[in-house]
């Protein structure tokens, strides 16, 4: 089986470029997930993040997440749950507006922490959509610019824990679904795996790797590049030994974003016989949709957008 794609960015700019350019687009058409390290993110503010974040956790999230599973009867489950995860998360807004001061609970100085990250993570998340757009032959900004809304991008972290489970085999740590966003960027735990995704009919371990930052591709980047790049499927296993740590953090579509292949790519396959497939829909419209339907293939809802815009066609600005 192939190995999972793990890329160093450290000569990026330097006379290894095309290899690693080389890299990025394989793992954009063929798996739709990748690793990225010396990705620019300091190590020792990597190390506190997870330390504030894992303490976080233990002060004022795992009492919580005990009381949800004795209330839920998960203890020594017999039979699959398939309408529940086996995790403990909050969200963090960052774009257009931070939600961070409501968030009760959290220290100033994980709050500090976490506003520092976002920045770096949106700064990274940019510097890969460029990256995407030098490869698949659009102009520079085209990715950055098409998922401005009138306020900008959305973006938000959700951080994830996924507590030792007695019985991973009947209940998942988080069900398979592809993202709906844009490009995620996952800072997961160093030590305790779980994460995993599909290819070619296999699911293939996403390895944890100190100071990495996972990358993977939302349901948009598949429209906007007509299928050139596809979101892919994935889950957690929950294990049986340790916590692991997930901060996810979605750098998505603006909501009023008008989401629809790039025409240079639409015209490029035309002359190569393939035809869009893909529809034109608002960024907020797929999420409504989504939210009842994120752990169902994602065709249906790509057939549902289609079936409105015929409807009712979007114009284009």
């Amino acid at each position: 089986m192939a190995t999972f794609p793990v890329i160093n960015l450290e000569k990026l700019n330097g006379d290894e470029r095309s290899r690693i350019m080389e890299q990025i687009k394989d793992a954009c058409e063929n798996w739709g997930f990748f690793e990225v390290m010396n990705h620019g993110i300091p190590h020792d503010f990597m190390d506190t993040v997870e330390r504030l974040t894992k303490e976080h956790y233990k002060k004022c999230m795992e009492q919580r997440f005990k009381e949800l599973v004795a209330s839920k009867a998960l203890e020594g489950l017999e039979a699959e749950v398939t309408d529940m995860d086996w995790e403990s998360t909050f969200y963090l807004r960052h774009l257009p507006e931070s939600n961070m001061a409501e968030i009760p609970d959290l220290s100033d100085e994980y709050r500090k922490v976490m506003k520092e990250f976002a920045v770096k993570l949106e700064k990274l998340a940019e510097e890969l959509l460029d990256l995407f757009c030098e490869n698949i032959g659009l102009e520079k900004g085209y990715l950055k610019k098409a998922f401005y809304g009138a306020k900008g991008p959305t973006f938000g972290t959700k951080v994830s824990n996924y507590p030792p489970c007695p019985t991973p085999d009947k209940i998942k740590g988080l069900r398979a679904h592809t993202d709906a966003g844009g490009i995620i960027l996952l800072f997961q735990d160093p030590v305790v795996g779980g994460l995993q995704l599909l290819k070619d009919g296999e699911w293939v371990d996403v390895p944890p790797l100190r100071h990495s930052i996972v990358i993977n591709l939302g349901d948009q980047l598949e429209v906007i590049t007509n299928g050139k790049y596809k979101s892919v499927e994935h889950r957690v296993i929950a294990q049986t030994d340790g916590t692991r740590m997930s901060l996810a953090s979605f750098y998505n579509p603006g909501s009023d974003a008008v989401i629809y292949p790039a025409p240079a790519l639409v015209e490029k396959e035309a002359e190569e016989k393939n035809k869009q497939v893909y529809p034109k829909f608002v960024f907020e419209e797929y999420m409504k949709l989504y939210a009842g339907l994120k752990f169902q293939a994602k065709e249906p809802r790509f057939e549902a957008m289609k079936a409105m815009e015929a409807t009712a066609p979007i114009a284009t600005a």
